[in-house]
């Protein structure tokens, strides 16, 4: 199994602010965690950015435009107006162009057989992120730039599976009608954003939410997944598999109330493995999203990507 990890430096240079959650420390933590001599078969590439043709795959020209206009010489600025803290600094626009870049190049590594896989170590993260607006912690949606990129590159079939904690409303609004793309989530719910309720099927059933309840432990997380995610996922026959790997819903998260353990994080990945080798030749590319206990963060992280390595 060759697995490849993206990083780029330009992510430490997103500047929410001292006391923001979604801070650069949450990146360090992941990359000295994969440090260990566990991942020393680990091949490690500096992120590409990603192009403005690529951002306009998902998201409005116009607001490309505000998002730029945003960045201030100095200190943070707010460009959600709504909850004011999704914060944006000097070095934001070349973060999150890197977490494009790394999403789509690692799309098309695995396309040309040169990976089987991709774990993308990038910050901020981008599930929330919708056509025309920036929301919790996310400006541009990595994910689903990744695979619309995917899809009319490669004219596939491509699924996003996110087990962050919250729902990724902007994935899922960007795919909604769109054929040959297909959206996965387990979340806490009732949380933000208050979305991701099982009635919302997108088009034709290419959308499947497991809302999970407040604490919601291994036991219950692993038997709602295998009946309700899986099977769907298993009959929409992708031929790539993007995952948004969050790892808030990890029980040491202190933003979040599920209860899950490192070896969950490694469960669901095996198990979605086992449909991409089925169906889409094992390939598949992770991006990181949330996660907020740093210890958390790093040990369900190391169980994610010691998953993709096949160990």
């Amino acid at each position: 199994m060759s697995t490849l990890a993206y990083t780029q430096p330009a992510c430490f240079e997103h500047l929410p602010g001292p006391h923001h959650p979604e801070s650069p420390e949450r990146l360090q933590a992941v990359l000295e965690a994969l440090s260990a001599p566990e991942f020393a078969d680990l091949e490690w590439r500096e992120a590409p950015f990603g192009t403005r043709e690529q951002v306009l795959l998902v998201h409005e020209a116009s607001y490309v435009h505000y998002i730029r206009s945003c960045l201030p010489r100095e200190g943070e600025s707010a460009v959600e107006v709504d909850r004011g803290d999704t914060l944006v600094s000097a070095g934001s626009w070349d973060a999150v162009m890197a977490c494009v870049g790394a999403a789509c190049s690692g799309v098309d590594l695995v396309m040309r057989g040169e990976f089987d896989n991709v774990f993308c170590a990038t910050r901020p993260c981008g599930h929330h992120a919708e056509a025309e607006k920036a929301m919790g912690f996310s400006i541009f949606n990595q994910a689903a730039i990744a695979a619309f990129h995917a899809r009319d590159s490669y004219d596939i079939r491509v699924a996003v599976v996110d087990f962050d904690v919250h729902h990724g409303n902007g994935t899922q609004a960007s795919f909604y009608t769109e054929p040959n793309l297909f959206y996965a989530s387990s979340h806490q719910s009732p949380f933000y954003p208050h979305t991701g309720s099982k009635s919302e099927t997108g088009l034709g059933g290419n959308i499947v939410n497991v809302p999970l309840p407040k604490g919601c432990d291994s036991v219950l997380f692993r038997a709602r997944i295998s009946s309700e995610m899986l099977p769907a996922l298993r009959a929409w026959q992708p031929d790539l598999i993007i995952i948004s790997a969050g790892f808030d819903a990890h029980v040491q998260d202190p933003l979040a109330g599920l209860s899950l353990e490192d070896e969950d994080f490694y469960w669901i990945t095996k198990q979605i493995m086992q449909i991409a080798e089925h169906s889409a030749c094992g390939r598949v590319v992770s991006i990181l999203e949330g996660g907020y206990s740093l210890d958390g963060l790093a040990s369900g992280a190391s169980a994610h990507v010691r998953a993709l390595m096949g160990k």
